[in-house]
């Protein structure tokens, strides 16, 4: 039983890892995207694309707490 629950703690501390580092990523991405002199159409369409990485990664990060709860 114990190696059991410390395997899916093991297991959930490398999917939360994953999970930060998207965070980390997109972060990094935004501040790329920063560094960039585009249109003003670029930023939106920019700012679109973090903005649905964010909520695909907040639908990671739910789906990660609800498996191991």
């Amino acid at each position: 039983m114990e190696v059991l629950e410390y395997e899916q703690d093991t297991t959930w501390a490398n999917d939360w890892k994953v999970i930060v580092n998207i965070f980390e990523t997109i972060d990094y991405l935004k501040s790329l995207f920063n560094k960039l002199d585009v249109p003003y159409l670029r930023e939106i369409q920019q700012k679109l694309l973090i903005l649905n990485l964010e909520k695909y990664a907040w639908s990671l990060q739910n789906y990660i707490i609800e498996k191991y709860s």
